[in-house]
């Protein structure tokens, strides 16, 4: 990768460091500063109904403009330090199209 990007939260260009969890989306919404809406599926169980229940949780995570992701795309997750009040995690990189 020759060229860089002028973005201070990169993980690729700028050494943004990262730690704690890993997590695997779909992104669900780009929003035009710098911040995408992913939506990870989970399944937890009902004791009382011995069944599974589908549950989602939905993170607003930070994207760089050198990594290009739709809505739609599989993307890999880290937990980072807080860029803003609700953006605790940046995207590493995609996982699927």
């Amino acid at each position: 990768m020759k060229e860089g990007c002028n973005d201070k939260h990169c993980s690729v260009h700028a050494g943004f460091k990262t730690h704690g969890r890993a997590l695997v989306g779909k992104v669900t919404k780009l929003n035009s500063m710098k911040t995408a809406q992913i939506e990870i599926p989970r399944v937890s169980y009902l004791k009382k109904y011995e069944r599974y229940e589908k549950k989602r949780t939905r993170l607003h995570v930070h994207y760089s403009p050198c990594i290009k992701i739709e809505v739609g795309d599989m993307v890999k997750v880290m937990e980072c330090r807080p860029i803003s009040k609700t953006k605790n995690f940046i995207v590493i990189g995609v996982v699927k199209k």
